[in-house]
């Protein structure tokens, strides 16, 4: 089922004019309203004359999360306080959040976006959404919140947090959609176990995971635990919030992104150039519907790649393949670069190891080292010392196999590794501190 048919099957060509059209208006509203981006713009070169085609949009200067925190807290909106009717700020801990703000019509469209990502997830009017993504300056909530109310499914606002009321919610209201952050989907799985819950006894069928990269692993692990589909959502809150892009439910393999509202590049992380389709790099988005921020070529730091092959669903946009990390995420280890995903990916394939583990990067002397700290189940734990040291041996095996990287293993016992109800800390740099 498609829920905007007009716009999600277009054709290409028709695709590429319409945003070429809302390019050029973008970049000549921003050039007139906003004083960072006509410095930018004109010191580029890159001035609304110049954009002709699509091809012009990779003449325009990238913007920087840096750009955002500089220009704190309303430098960067292209519309007056008195069109403003949402604020949203970014979840970040160091620093000055990022601020971010929304028209009437900003709000209604993503409303729209989250409705035909909630529809390709398999989502329907009748559907019972528990909501379990924070509400607040955090984008997530609201998000999901408008998108679900928009199909005409019922919406349980529970935000974070009390999880055992959340499961009591799930059995009593009869939850069939499940939104939250893929870390804290196994959280209430490792309750419901305590509690004696059994999810095949929910009416969970589909459960829209996003906020943080996880692997196909964890996939497997969260639809054999939870008893649902398993869909993979993308969004951030400087291009707009959850929905930016979505698997759909027919074929799972990459996230359609709303082409008739973003522009999707992709880019060599370290030197800018731009990358052909299939090749891997930086995910850079320029939004062309946006009225409160527009953000022209907003580097995301996000790693993936665009797949333009058509899909067996129908959709017409463009899909990017699931995260793998972020560019400012990825740990060099004695010369090898890493990514938190990759070890869970080895670690989720290992009977007797829990899904909850952290990394811990330190230097001795002029060497980094990488620990991971990964729980166990309880019947493993318990095991003989000797089964435990060949578990710890077999994981560092693994690890140097597949990535090359050498590291040592703690094993430790259940429930030690603290929970997030939000995005999970999955690395502890001490190189850093």
């Amino acid at each position: 089922m498609i829920w905007n048919n007009t716009f999600e099957t277009m054709p290409r060509d028709e695709m590429e004019s319409l945003q070429l059209t809302r390019l050029q208006q973008v970049v000549a509203r921003v050039y007139a309203t906003v004083p960072f981006y006509r410095d930018s713009l004109t010191k580029s070169g890159a001035t609304p004359d110049k954009i002709r085609s699509l091809d012009d949009l990779r003449r325009i200067p990238f913007t920087l999360k840096q750009d955002m925190r500089a220009s704190y807290p309303y430098d960067l909106f292209a519309e007056p306080l008195e069109q403003i009717v949402r604020i949203h700020a970014s979840s970040g801990t160091t620093g000055k959040p990022t601020v971010v703000g929304y028209t009437q019509r900003d709000i209604d469209n993503w409303a729209e976006m989250m409705a035909r990502s909630f529809v390709a997830a398999g989502t329907h009017k009748g559907d019972i959404v528990h909501n379990a993504y924070g509400y607040g300056l955090f984008t997530g909530g609201l998000g999901a919140h408008y998108g679900a109310e928009k199909v005409g499914a019922s919406v349980i606002p529970m935000s974070g947090g009390n999880t055992r009321k959340q499961l009591m919610i799930m059995q009593d209201f009869g939850s069939t959609v499940l939104t939250c952050t893929p870390s804290y989907s196994l959280f209430l799985a490792e309750v419901a176990a305590e509690e004696g819950i059994d999810f095949k006894k929910l009416k969970l069928k589909v459960g829209i995971f996003g906020a943080e990269p996880w692997s196909e692993s964890m996939r497997q692990e969260i639809e054999e635990k939870l008893n649902i589909e398993a869909i993979d959502i993308y969004g951030l809150s400087e291009i707009m919030g959850p929905g930016v892009g979505i698997e759909c439910i027919e074929a799972q393999n990459g996230l359609h992104l709303w082409e008739d509202h973003f522009i999707p590049e992709i880019i060599d992380p370290d030197t800018g150039e731009v990358l052909p389709y299939g090749e891997k790099g930086e995910l850079v988005i320029t939004t062309i519907t946006k009225e409160g921020i527009p953000l022209l070529r907003y580097r995301t730091r996000d790693i993936t790649r665009i797949l333009p092959e058509p899909c067996i669903c129908g959709r017409t946009h463009l899909r990017i393949e699931r995260l793998s990390g972020r560019s400012d995420d990825m740990l060099i280890i004695r010369g090898v670069n890493v990514f938190p995903s990759q070890i869970e990916s080895v670690l989720f394939g290992i009977k007797g190891v829990e899904p909850h583990y952290q990394l811990v990067i330190d230097r001795e002397g002029t060497l980094d080292t990488l620990e991971i700290k990964v729980e166990v189940n309880e019947q493993t734990f318990s095991d003989e010392i000797k089964n435990l040291q060949a578990l710890s041996n077999h994981i560092c095996h693994a690890i140097k196999e597949m990535l090359g990287v050498t590291c040592r293993v703690r094993l430790v016992e259940p429930k030690t590794i603290v929970r997030s109800e939000g995005k999970a800390k999955r690395v502890i740099d001490n190189r850093k501190t």
